[in-house]
């Protein structure tokens, strides 16, 4: 859990701010989003399978563009 401390005078919008940002950047919000809702371990094989095949492509297309 992300630990911030409000600096002096520091407006309370800013130290929000600068919270959710730590947040954001330790991974936080994707872990909740994460577990929001259950996934059907068939449903994550398939999500896995074209996410890989996505990176492929996409690997593929910038070999292209290039030259390799």
């Amino acid at each position: 859990m992300p630990y911030i401390k409000m600096r002096d005078g520091e407006p309370f919008d800013r130290a929000f701010r600068r919270f959710t940002k730590a947040c954001e950047k330790c991974g936080l919000m994707a872990e909740i989003r994460k577990h929001q809702r259950f996934v059907k371990p068939s449903e994550a094989k398939k999500r896995k399978s074209a996410a890989a095949r996505r990176k492929i492509r996409k690997l593929i297309r910038l070999a292209r563009t290039f030259g390799n």
